[in-house]
């Protein structure tokens, strides 16, 4: 079994930056994608970032600029920083993996933007 764990979150001042890392254990035999979604209350997952195993980032245009997505190979780990947060950025982050074959999620980390 696979799991990943995820650190960091919380409350974050307006204009604030955040910073997430997620790592994978478990019985690990490969390691696609790695990336962060977001759930607001009552709506699906939206994606934040998504990096490719060579270190290529995507991002869709409401987090272009602002988040930086990143990954060790080495530590089985992703990480996100988010520059000048805002109020619209409160949501539960989850970190996303595809490993050996199959989606993974983390359980989910809180970020409140407020003053």
């Amino acid at each position: 079994q696979v799991q990943l764990a995820e650190s960091g979150g919380g409350l974050v001042q307006p204009g604030g930056s955040l910073s997430l890392s997620c790592a994978a254990s478990g019985n690990i035999f490969s390691i696609y994608n790695l990336g962060w979604y977001r759930q607001y209350p009552g709506k699906g997952r939206e994606m934040v970032a998504l990096i490719t195993p060579t270190g290529v980032a995507h991002y869709p245009e409401s987090s272009r600029g602002r988040f930086t997505v990143s990954r060790d190979n080495a530590k089985n780990s992703v990480y996100l920083q988010g520059n000048n947060l805002e109020p619209e950025d409160t949501a539960v982050y989850y970190c996303y993996g595809l490993i050996n074959d199959q989606v993974y999620w983390g359980q989910g980390t809180q970020v409140t933007v407020s003053s």
